[in-house]
């Protein structure tokens, strides 16, 4: 009974031998066979990976909405002391503070026009911010074209290798070959998913962040010109998008 389980199993061990050496994958190795199309999703990873770390670093409350600015400046907007609120913005780097102080110039004129001036500044400065990041809308289409036209490219060259080297009688040249040229096509892919998802993220912190500053600047304008902006709020969260 032993022998016969012996003899059964030893077709078995000998099939999961190769099978287990081949499990073991070398992704450096096989990534240094990956050709031309892998050294420009490299390029393409290295810009991701640029873009995603200064937008990260830069798209922050502080620099487009900084929490408790407007709150600062309301009671000297309502008591008509525009200059020192001018004032009390002056350097600081920011959408909000920009919109503060074009107000507080401006606060002679009627509403409509400093409406359409703040909204102005709003806008020009998130799509700014939006076109900064828009390069990994590039990399998360690009990438994966790049792994696809490295892996036929690389299994056009399997196929003609099998075709003088007698690869019908070598299955593993073939399956070599093509396994290098998958490779290509994993590395955009792997580039392309994270670069799609850093971006959706920042535009929807962008949408976020336009939401903020449309209300602050909504109340600015509110205390800056009592009579006449029941009707008239400053919408510019289109802008976003």
């Amino acid at each position: 009974m032993t022998s016969r389980l012996l003899r059964c199993s030893l077709p078995c061990i000998l099939l999961a031998a190769p099978v287990a050496r081949a499990a073991e994958l070398n992704i450096v190795e096989q990534a240094g066979e990956g050709g031309v199309a892998l050294l420009v999703i490299l390029g393409l990873s290295i810009l991701f990976l640029a873009v995603a770390i200064e937008r990260l670093l830069h798209l922050r409350a502080r620099h487009i909405v900084p929490a408790g600015l407007v709150d600062e400046v309301l009671p000297l907007c309502v008591s008509g002391q525009f200059a020192v609120a001018a004032e009390h913005v002056a350097g600081q780097d920011s959408t909000l503070a920009r919109i503060i102080a074009f107000v507080a110039e401006h606060h002679q004129m009627d509403y409509a026009r400093v409406s359409a001036g703040a909204g102005d500044i709003a806008s020009l400065e998130l799509r700014r911010h939006q076109q900064k990041f828009y390069a990994l809308a590039i990399v998360a289409t690009v990438a994966p074209i790049v792994g696809l036209l490295g892996t036929v490219l690389g299994m056009i060259e399997a196929f003609h290798v099998i075709a003088f080297a007698d690869g019908m009688g070598n299955p593993a040249l073939l399956a070599g070959g093509i396994s290098k040229a998958l490779v290509n096509t994993a590395g955009g892919l792997s580039v392309a998913l994270p670069a799609l998802g850093t971006y959706h993220f920042l535009k929807h912190r962008t949408a976020l962040l336009a939401l903020a500053l449309e209300q602050d600047v909504n109340r600015l304008l509110r205390a800056s010109f009592p009579p006449r902006t029941d009707k008239h709020d400053l919408q510019m969260v289109r802008h976003a998008h």
